[in-house]
């Protein structure tokens, strides 16, 4: 049998106060797809920027080797040169320009000196359809959906003659539909020649997709098996480092709750008037405390645009309206809303979540510094009462970090999700809205935060949880509603309920 294409032996990498990659074996054999697993700040990210030169030769010890050849990469560029394509959560496109563009971009054809578009466009063509890509190559990207944004980075990868292509959680903002449309392709790739490397915190796409999976915990080696070696309880077993008996706490969805629950929140007859979808129109329901309200249904339904509103983050027009406590209140910005009890961990952590270069401690205590006397004191912080609640609270968190003085960006997923719920939890709020708050971390953190939840609904906050794994909707609420095209088509008691039945009623039915 031939030697590996990439070999890594002995990785270690240490950052100021802590060693990411502690002795690190990985190896992929050519034509294969091979899964690269872990808990977010396992060490898969630092691992891959090694391979890469994001890490170039000598800011790490060990030896990496191409085909038996040992690599010293200098720079990214090195990296390239030797066939190595990293395809990278956030995509490197130039969304004004066609799709052959940035396929060809930095390597465009000349004539006389000149680009020649028609032979950068031809070419680009008989790219497409010697790996099976379908993309529209005149027109521009921005009007792409993410799924063929995401072809046209694999696109651009193949017209640079990559022979291993890693991709880091490519569908983390992919349909069901795309997903099995990228999956489709990688099996074309692979089977043409092209080695993978995927990177996913989606259990079930190891086991659709890759030929074996290497498991990497708190910057180690733990395994490397063959896929039909597996399961999925092994998986999960391996990378947080103990049996995960079940995602979701065990709760009984005793819905409807107790007459004697207040209802927290009543929203009534809630419209939106946007340009453009997705239009909410008249939408009623009501949360009591203790309560878990799923949200449920397809993208573009206006599940987020629903809690944007209500929380005072919505931009365009809007009428209906919101009882706190069975008071009518009126919430013109999040300000309002947080004055009001409210919390809103976003769908998009970096973007609206988390100031990146600020460190733990500020993020923290951002929300909570108007709300607390505690902490402030005639406009002054206490810094170190700022700095024993922000540590509380990270410890009850079990946010996994240097300390508290490091940037946040610096941190895992899972780990600056949990600084976004501190950050909350420290406004001490009766009604907390969670969009897609599991959404690109690992299992173990998965299952923390599906605990934290269910703990502060027994203590009484209420909960508005919107998400597109169904699993989760019904492990965790109480009730669920179902959008579609802005209207609410279902409306379920959590008892017997199956995914069916929320599909059908996402579909319109």
């Amino acid at each position: 049998m031939a030697g590996p294409l990439l070999n890594m032996q002995a990785i270690t990498k240490d950052f100021p106060g802590v060693r990411a990659l502690d002795d690190v074996n990985f190896e992929v054999h050519s034509g294969e797809i091979q899964a690269l697993c872990g808990e977010n700040g396992a060490g898969k990210s630092t691992l891959i920027k090694v391979l890469g030169a994001v890490h170039p030769y000598g800011t790490y010890e060990g030896h990496l080797h191409i085909n038996g050849v040992e690599q010293r990469f200098r720079n990214v560029r090195d990296a390239e040169h030797a066939g190595i394509a990293i395809i990278h959560q956030e995509l490197a496109l130039i969304p004004e320009m066609t799709v052959t563009e940035n396929i060809y971009l930095g390597k465009e054809p000349r004539k006389f000196g000149i680009i020649d578009k028609s032979r950068m466009h031809e070419d680009a063509g008989q790219l497409l359809a010697q790996f099976g890509l379908e993309i529209p190559l005149k027109g521009q990207v921005y009007k792409l959906g993410i799924g063929q944004q995401q072809l046209v980075e694999i696109a651009k990868a193949l017209s640079r003659n990559a022979r291993l292509l890693v991709l880091d959680e490519p569908t983390a903002a992919l349909t069901k539909s795309e997903v099995d449309i990228l999956r489709q392709i990688l099996i074309q790739i692979r089977d043409k020649g092209v080695t993978c490397i995927y990177i996913t915190h989606k259990l079930k796409e190891v086991f659709q997709i890759a030929d074996r999976v290497t498991v990497l915990r708190d910057g180690k080696t733990v395994a490397t098996q063959s896929i039909n070696e597996c399961t999925e309880d092994i998986l999960i077993s391996q990378m947080v480092g103990r049996e995960l008996t079940t995602l979701f706490p065990d709760r009984e969805h005793t819905s409807p709750l107790p007459e004697k629950a207040e209802v927290a929140l009543r929203i009534e007859d809630l419209s939106t008037y946007p340009s453009e979808p997705p239009r909410l129109e008249n939408i009623s329901f009501d949360v009591r405390r203790g309560e878990i309200l799923g949200i449920a249904g397809l993208m573009g339904a206006g599940r987020t645009e629903l809690i944007n509103v209500i929380f005072g983050a919505y931009s365009g027009k809007w009428d209906g309206k919101v009882y706190r406590d069975g008071t009518r209140i009126h919430i013109r910005s999040p300000r309002d809303a947080i004055q009001k009890g409210m919390a809103l961990v976003s769908e998009d952590r970096k973007r609206y979540g988390l100031i990146l270069d600020n460190d733990v401690v500020r993020n923290m205590t951002l929300t909570s510094l108007r709300a607390s006397g505690e902490i402030t004191s005639f406009g002054v912080i206490n810094r170190q009462v700022e700095y024993q609640k922000s540590m509380h609270s990270a410890d009850s968190l079990r946010i996994k970090m240097p300390s508290l003085d490091v940037p946040v960006r610096q941190l895992s997923g899972g780990n600056q999700q949990k600084v976004v719920l501190g950050k909350w939890l420290m406004t001490r709020p009766m009604i907390l809205f969670l969009d897609e708050p599991t959404r690109g971390i690992d299992v173990g953190a998965k299952a923390e935060i599906h605990i934290l939840a269910a703990q502060l609904a027994d203590e009484g906050v209420a909960i508005v949880l919107v998400s597109s794994e169904l699993p989760e909707i019904l492990g965790m609420s109480d009730r669920v509603l179902v959008l579609h095209e802005g209207r609410i088509t279902g409306e379920f008691v959590n008892e017997n309920l199956t995914q069916e039945d929320i599909l059908r009623c996402a579909a319109g039915a």
